[in-house]
């Protein structure tokens, strides 16, 4: 949600900032709509004031016997009382109209965020890890041998549909293994909480962490109007709802471990092999909620803590810099991390750390009462993939994977695997 004021004071800049996503300009109709509501709040507190006036008059008129004024007064009275009534339901529908339309347009890019139409244009800013060569043709995951069977696409469909997965045997231990180690990473080094929240939420929700009102074709409603949760960013940011926490209670670090559902509206035909975009996959998400002055440094903090996960599990990675056009709905500067999958060659996208800056906190009026005492202000918050399990699971396959259809796992999830390091061709763990 974008603050009106700022738009009144310079709407050339907001008109600017939002050109370079490649939208319109939108702060005429902004401003004239604001100007007929202020101008509709203005003519019912006028009429309210006339109708007060008159109020006080009646008992007069009444009194002095003059029948005449008494109900002309009383006639004005009832008059002004409708006048104000419309005018405030007006004013109230245009109030409406405004904040729907505030709603509907994107965060401004940050000043560093780099110029450009789509994601040809990101801009790569590190790089870990050598890809693998091998002497045999690397396979995609769902080809490699001692995964094959136990990652099963036809089953999943026959009860699902497509882009759906079900996983069995040592597949899916190793699944959960990569959860459970990025939740305690999180927990027990990287200072999170661990939360475990609904993945049904309610039109709050999902409006005050601007999922609504433009993206809900890419998210599942019941038919009682909960929300299947897109990530789990939902339900952590929206913790902050409504409060206005102590500044020196900030930052707020939150971890969660849960199913996550999209509709992948206007992808098909996009990353459909395999397990790469499902309707249902785990994420583990981190979610801060800071004080403005270091939501910065909280970015990069929370970009190494999934950055590190890749390095334990020794996973080649790159990091770029999404520019203006790549950019999601309610980011005004996002990093993303893309795994090296052998299977196709190329680095895929494993986790996006974004900052929103107050965006979303003005959708849900979360706040902040400052160490001087001064006024209430909006928090920052922001989100970050640590890691998208199901993608992180792809990674470890294809850059495990050998000649013989064996696949080598890392070492860090030994603990969770009962010791075992090596999901043999087959499909058993030792």
């Amino acid at each position: 949600m974008h603050d009106i004021k700022a738009i009144r004071e310079n709407p050339d800049a907001f008109d600017a900032a939002l050109a370079r996503r490649g939208d319109a300009p939108v702060s005429g109709d902004i401003l004239a709509l604001d100007e007929a509501r202020r101008g509709m709040i203005l003519s019912a507190e006028t009429a309210q004031a006339e109708q007060n006036k008159a109020s006080k008059l009646v008992g007069a008129a009444k009194a002095s016997g003059d029948e005449a004024e008494f109900e002309r007064l009383r006639a004005l009275v009832s008059e002004k009382k409708a006048e104000v009534a419309q005018m405030n339901a007006d004013a109230k529908e245009l109030d409406a109209k405004l904040t729907d339309m505030l709603a509907r347009i994107p965060n401004l890019p940050a000043d560093d965020v780099p110029q450009g139409a789509d994601e040809n244009d990101n801009v790569e800013v590190s790089r870990w890890g050598t890809p693998k060569t091998f002497d045999f043709e690397a396979r995609e995951h769902f080809d490699i041998i001692g995964v094959a069977a136990s990652m099963d696409f036809e089953t999943a469909a026959k009860m699902s549909g497509s882009r759906f997965v079900l996983l069995s045997g040592a597949v899916a231990r190793i699944h959960r293994a990569l959860a459970q180690f990025m939740v305690d990473t999180h927990v027990d080094e990287n200072g999170l909480t661990e939360v475990n929240p609904p993945v049904l939420v309610n039109n709050d929700a999902m409006y005050g962490t601007d999922k609504l009102p433009k993206f809900g074709e890419d998210s599942y409603q019941t038919t009682n109007g909960w929300w299947l949760v897109p990530t789990s960013e939902v339900p952590l940011t929206y913790i902050a709802a409504g409060h206005v926490i102590d500044a020196d209670y900030l930052p707020r670090r939150y971890t969660a471990h849960t199913l996550c559902f999209r509709s992948e509206a206007g992808s098909a035909g996009r990353d459909t092999a395999g397990m790469l975009r499902q309707h249902q996959f785990e994420k583990v998400e981190m979610v801060s909620v800071t004080h403005p002055d270091e939501s910065e440094a909280e970015q990069k903090r929370m970009l190494r803590c999934a950055e590190d996960l890749l390095e334990r599990l020794n996973i080649p990675y790159r990091t770029v810099l999404l520019c203006t056009g790549d950019m999601g709905f309610g980011a005004c500067r996002t990093y993303d991390i893309e795994a090296w999958v052998p299977g196709q060659k190329t680095y895929r996208e494993i986790s996006s750390v974004s900052t929103t800056g107050d965006f979303q906190a003005r959708r849900m009026n979360a706040r902040f009462k400052p160490a001087d005492g001064g006024k209430p202000q909006f928090v920052h918050t922001l989100n970050g993939s640590g890691l998208a399990v199901g993608r992180c699971l792809i990674a470890v396959l294809e850059n495990g994977q050998q000649a013989d259809g064996s696949v080598q796992l890392p070492d860090v999830l030994a603990p969770y695997l009962g010791g075992k390091t090596l999901l043999g061709a087959d499909g058993k763990l030792s």
